[in-house]
């Protein structure tokens, strides 16, 4: 497991843009399971919606991200710095509410030097709410 003093240590963001609390699982260059506790009190919540409270889609994406980046800090890469070079096949299938604990199962597709292709799968318990291929730069 990797707790959120060593995510700090691997990641450069912070609150209120650090979007994964915990690692549960991790496979070098394979796989990581992240989790991210949505509560009431995220920022993001204010405005999307004030009366109908649902987690941005795009946050979801950036969460699936930096478990990525945090796989690919395990996995060797050099660098904390993980830029977007791609979303594709994004898809968003239930919203995510304060309450929820976000499942973050992100896979390595493919690594060309500091270049990595991940597929990332959101969950809420055993529904999926999110999906998406992500390719990002890895930098220092």
């Amino acid at each position: 497991m990797i707790d959120i003093v060593e995510i700090m240590g691997l990641l450069p963001h912070r609150y209120p843009m650090l979007l994964v609390d915990r690692i549960s699982e991790l496979i070098p260059n394979e796989k990581a399971i992240g989790e991210k506790n949505v509560t009431f009190n995220e920022p993001f919540f204010q405005g999307h919606f004030p009366n109908n409270p649902i987690m941005p889609g795009v946050l979801i994406i950036e969460a699936l991200a930096q478990v990525g980046g945090i796989l690919a800090s395990k996995s060797g890469a050099k660098g904390n710095q993980v830029y977007f070079m791609s979303i594709e096949r994004a898809k968003f299938r239930k919203p995510v509410l304060p309450g929820d604990k976000l499942i973050l199962d992100v896979r390595v597709l493919q690594t060309r030097g500091n270049v990595w292709r991940f597929s990332g799968n959101a969950f809420v318990g055993d529904k999926l709410v999110a999906e998406a291929e992500v390719t990002a730069m890895v930098m220092e």
